[in-house]
């Protein structure tokens, strides 16, 4: 079992409200970042505990889910290793062509060590046949500080995902938002690159966009 974040949450929850959408993303992602630390503690146990009992029957065989090593405020859900020891992938940023960086998954096995990507965060030590397709993957779990009703995701701002799933082989691919339900809004900015996402996993459990069919395989099929 790999140890939890050791985040210090702050104590007291009062903050000011969100700013107006004409503000754009940097405003709202200090808001956010701030208050997602206040609602991320309550979430945590909940929100595991319903990836642990509603994910795994998701995954058809020989495919994975994609997770995501937490940063200070998201919500960690390495204790899905129990169930899944030998099913899940890390994103990884490594260099590309050009030498322009990409984000890639890349198969996790909870036993091996990691080492930090290009952006210094734990990835699997890039090991030889590591590196994983579209159709590898039956869900891909991305943290935000904030989503909308609409499934538009507040990121951090890197666009490392923005740009993964411009790629329609990656597009199809379900992805979910993670991030407690007290970071739901009616409408986030946004740019015209952005693309929303299937669905969102909070505290209150896993709840599609669109309903989603189940594929021949029994994964569940993008839009």
């Amino acid at each position: 079992m790999v140890s939890a974040v050791s985040d210090q949450l702050p104590q007291s929850p009062e903050l000011p409200p969100p700013p107006p959408l004409s503000a754009g993303k940097p405003a709202w992602r200090r808001h956010w970042r701030r208050r997602r630390l206040f609602l991320s503690g309550a979430a945590q146990e909940p929100l595991l505990a319903a990836a642990i009992r509603q994910l795994p029957p998701l995954l058809p065989p020989n495919t994975r889910l994609g997770l995501y090593w937490p940063l200070a405020g998201e919500v960690d859900l390495r204790g899905l290793t129990e169930p899944l020891p030998t099913r899940l992938a890390l994103p990884a940023i490594r260099d590309g062509a050009g030498a322009q960086r990409v984000l890639r998954y890349e198969g996790w096995d909870p036993q091996q060590p990691l080492a930090a990507d290009a952006c210094g965060i734990p990835a699997p030590a890039g090991r030889p046949g590591a590196v994983l397709l579209p159709g590898d993957l039956a869900m891909l779990l991305v943290p935000a500080l904030a989503f909308d009703a609409s499934g538009f995701r507040l990121g951090s701002g890197g666009g490392w995902y923005d740009r993964l799933r411009s790629d329609a082989a990656w597009r199809a691919i379900p992805a979910v938002i993670v991030a407690p339900s007290g970071c739901q809004v009616e409408r986030l900015p946004r740019d015209p690159w952005d693309l929303p996402f299937d669905g969102w996993l909070s505290e209150r459990g896993l709840e599609w966009l669109q309903p989603v069919e189940a594929s021949a395989d029994g994964s569940p099929s993008g839009p």
